[in-house]
């Protein structure tokens, strides 16, 4: 009976495959979706909900810093090998863009929604157009006496080249006519990175507007003299990537000067608002030297990983319960001598659950 069963045979199993891998940065851009999840999670209070959005967003920034400037890097060296998985570092620049816009899509979705239930709770993100007109008048005090002392409007002509903007700048391109000639100008004016991204307006309530949107309700005091013809807020991420020969004779001198090449990094990557003029996003690209693909429009805040300062309001029902750690009981039962509980017997310390100040 044995001989009349036919004998099967297992199935070979190629293991070179690239079905059998995942792309390493089509895995990460998956784990941060699982990061933004956590800001999705009804279970969490409302500003670790927003913490995680932060969080989500200021991995993606690093993830372009790094993974994304690496695949540009190779692409323009000619490298066009396939890694493990199959996909050349320009298939995986295409995969990566498709699956980025998603995730910002549902970033900027999760913000707005947050807002909505922050409103609930008396914590109001207001828009220049929602403030009142004493509000208004706080704003134009706040402004002159805070912000307008450290602006820097520059002009962008053929006698002042378009100016470097370092890494995560943000900045406001305008278009301008002068009173006086009628004369068309270009102009930049970069937004202080010693400012506060939003600002707390007088009162009870919990009130508060964005640095930007103060800015662009005070901007003609910036121009005294000038129409502006259209301004729009952009944003931009460079490549900090680099690489250290470990037996370089001075490491200490190669390392401070990739460091300085890491600030001037090409941009990989700008942030504008999806109503922005085609000619002036235009015109921000042809300067900055960046393709359309590495345009990426946003409906709503740019740079949410600056939602983190909402974190430093004060609602302790808002965010989770302080966890007392609990200190090893064998140390403390010998005076909090740490050496002594060890010479009696070894034990294992449970972090975080346990306090780690008895770790030498």
């Amino acid at each position: 009976m044995a001989n009349s069963v036919a004998r099967q045979e297992m199935p070979k199993i190629d293991f070179k495959s690239p079905n059998r891998f995942l792309n390493r940065e089509l895995s990460w851009l998956e784990f941060n979706y699982r990061v933004l999840g956590e800001a999705e999670n009804k279970i969490h209070p409302l500003l670790e909900r927003v913490k995680f959005l932060s969080i989500s967003a200021s991995n993606l920034d690093e993830f372009y810093m790094v993974r994304v400037a690496g695949l540009k890097g190779q692409v323009a060296a000619g490298v066009d090998h396939p890694s493990v998985d199959g996909l050349t570092p320009s298939r995986q620049l295409i995969a990566i863009r498709e699956k980025v816009l998603h995730l910002m899509e549902k970033q900027q979705s999760c913000w707005r929604a947050a807002k909505a239930e922050l409103q609930k709770f008396g914590i109001n993100i207001l828009e220049s157009n929602t403030v009142s007109e004493e509000e208004k008048d706080w704003l134009k005090n706040y402004f002159k006496t805070k912000v307008f002392p450290v602006l820097t409007p520059m002009a962008v002509d053929p006698a002042h080249p378009f100016p470097f903007i370092p890494n995560l700048g943000f900045s406001m391109v305008l278009r301008l006519h002068r009173h006086s000639d009628g004369q068309h100008l270009r102009a930049l004016l970069p937004l202080p990175n010693l400012l506060e991204r939003f600002v707390r307006l007088p009162g009870d309530d919990i009130r508060l507007i964005s640095l930007d949107s103060i800015i662009t309700q005070n901007i003609q005091d910036v121009f005294p003299d000038f129409d502006i013809n259209q301004a729009a807020w952009f944003r931009v991420i460079r490549d900090t990537e680099f690489e250290i020969d470990e037996e370089a004779e001075d490491l200490i001198r190669t390392m401070g000067s990739a460091l300085k090449q890491r600030i001037h990094g090409s941009i990989i990557k700008l942030s504008v608002n999806k109503d922005i003029p085609s000619d002036l996003c235009r015109m921000i690209t042809d300067e900055i030297e960046v393709s359309a693909l590495d345009v990426v429009l946003h409906d709503d805040l740019i740079g949410l990983s600056d939602t983190i300062e909402l974190y430093s309001i004060d609602r302790p029902d808002l965010k989770f319960k302080p966890f007392d750690i609990r200190f090893p009981e064998r140390v403390r039962e010998l005076g909090g001598d740490c050496f002594e509980a060890i010479r009696t017997k070894d034990f294992i310390v449970h972090h975080p659950y346990e306090s780690f100040d008895v770790v030498v």
